[in-house]
């Protein structure tokens, strides 16, 4: 398989087959990451040749072992979802040759590449079978999001999810704990409830900000330009979260950024995460949690 570099997927594609299509991220100027720094590039495209390749062997392996039957394909790469829809279209067609059991393709996605498309295009994606992406949206804290990079604001979240939305594509959420700074995590948490409460994420999953000495948020912190959170105050930035959303949607703080591990239905189970979160705040030591942290060598 012609995988480049370390492959990232989200917890909940772990039995979908890994498909690369794109390495790096087109972006790559957010201030905080440091996923793609051992690519000796921004961003590249797979040739369909080497796309073709990995389906035959895909499936060559998957006979091997008598289990052909992938219902769902994860195109890996920062942001597939970039790609020209006609690009998209033609690996989907190609996927569901060799997979005619193929159901659904998920891919990693920026919020500018939803905007990229048109309503039409949407429409066509989701006809091929483009469903459950996943978006890094971060936060809803247009000052974090302008610190950070990002390259959009909330306003932007909240048009392009809702053409999503209107496309009848499913997509979940990551956010970033501890993204808007110390002193600022629990006004970042209102901001990204008000903004979540106005879409329809299937799921919100929450990773912790862990700062690497290779990102630039590094030399911004080595400046005095921006001061960490606290990892006590992380939770109760987690806590504001979890108490403003008021959407049925998966919350779940999985994940090795994560220290204690945190999942659960909203609303149902709302007042069983929060009860978790109250426990940490008051009989964990931000010592331990800090020493995990700086422990963490890779995510």
């Amino acid at each position: 398989m012609h995988y480049t570099g370390t492959i990232w997927r989200p917890p909940y594609e772990a039995s979908s087959l890994l498909l690369e299509v794109t390495a790096g991220c087109t972006h790559h100027r957010c201030k905080f990451c440091t996923l793609y720094n051992d690519l000796p590039f921004k961003f590249k495209m797979s040739s369909l040749e080497a796309i073709e390749e990995d389906l035959r062997e895909a499936k060559a392996q998957l006979q091997r072992w008598n289990d052909h039957r992938v219902s769902r394909t994860f195109l890996t790469g920062a942001n597939p979802f970039v790609l020209k829809t006609s690009r998209l279209i033609e690996i989907a067609a190609r996927i569901q040759t060799h997979f005619p059991t193929n159901q659904t393709i998920g891919c990693f996605a920026r919020i500018t590449d939803v905007a990229l498309k048109s309503d039409q295009e949407l429409f066509e994606l989701r006809a091929a079978g483009y469903d459950d992406l996943t978006i890094g949206i971060e936060t809803g804290d247009d000052q974090a999001l302008t610190f950070m990079h990002k390259g959009y604001l909330a306003k932007e979240i909240l048009r392009e999810c809702k053409r999503l939305d209107d496309a009848g594509i499913h997509y979940n959420f990551f956010y970033l704990t501890g993204i808007s700074g110390a002193g600022r995590g629990e006004a970042g948490a209102e901001a990204t409830a008000q903004v979540c409460n106005q879409l329809h994420p299937q799921i919100i999953g929450a990773s912790m900000l862990t700062v690497y000495p290779d990102s630039e948020l590094y030399g911004e912190i080595q400046k005095g330009n921006w001061q960490e959170e606290s990892e006590i105050e992380k939770y109760k930035e987690l806590k504001v979260l979890v108490n403003r959303l008021d959407i049925p949607v998966w919350f779940g703080a999985l994940g090795a950024s994560n220290p204690i591990q945190i999942q659960g239905t909203l609303p149902k189970e709302k007042a069983k995460i929060l009860s978790v979160l109250d426990r940490i705040i008051e009989t964990v030591s931000e010592e331990d949690l800090r020493n995990y942290r700086t422990n963490l060598r890779h995510l």
